[in-house]
């Protein structure tokens, strides 16, 4: 399955990044390719593109903010949690994902 999303805290540092690393490895660890972009205090990283998006089965935010170009999905299957949902829980978080996305 390849999952996409976006990780962004309230403010900007800590929770981010963690949240995206814990999405990253447990994706990997079920065979999922995955590309999580960060929103954080120094803009965007590992930006989604609209091919990265295109050929996703499922988005994932894990926000505590508004984020920017959240329109960008539109017509995917969007799952929203916060951070600390996908930091504390990333493992049942996937297998979530692939409910959904068989749905």
């Amino acid at each position: 399955m390849k999952i996409v999303g976006v990780s962004a805290c309230t403010v900007g540092i800590a929770h981010t990044y963690m949240a995206q690393q814990k999405l990253e490895d447990a994706a990997k660890a079920t065979g999922d390719e995955v590309k999580i972009e960060t929103q954080g205090t120094i803009g965007v990283e590992n930006e989604l593109t609209a091919q990265d998006i295109a050929d996703a089965d499922i988005v994932i935010l894990a926000i505590d903010i508004k984020i920017a170009n959240e329109e960008r999905f539109a017509g995917k299957k969007v799952v929203k949690v916060s951070t600390e949902t996908a930091i504390k829980a990333p493992n049942k978080l996937i297998a979530k994902l692939h409910e959904i996305a068989e749905k």
